[in-house]
């Protein structure tokens, strides 16, 4: 099967969308750089190619982290396998 979403640290709770778009209900495969391991999610929204996807539920006021690293804040809580990106999330650097 091939890789939908890169995972770049087992710690990171949002995937990113490779090669092609994601479509609603779809059932994705995830590669997890860190230690090249594989995960599958299934999507609930259409996620753009680049876009990131909820890996986990999301509160609002909890911590993104991508590469490992903390790069914003949920501003709307989001389900697993939602779109995540500026409608739900805000970098903590403005």
């Amino acid at each position: 099967m091939a890789t939908d979403i890169i995972i770049h640290d087992k710690k990171d709770n949002v995937g990113v969308v490779v090669i092609e778009k994601i479509n609603p209900k779809q059932n994705c495969s995830c590669w997890i750089m860190e230690d090249d391991s594989t995960v599958n999610i299934h999507s609930l929204d259409e996620i753009p190619l680049g876009h990131k996807i909820a890996m986990t539920d999301l509160k609002e006021g909890e911590t993104i982290l991508k590469y490992g690293h903390d790069i914003g804040k949920v501003v709307k809580s989001t389900k697993k396998g939602e779109h995540v990106h500026v409608h739900n999330v805000k970098t903590k650097k403005w």
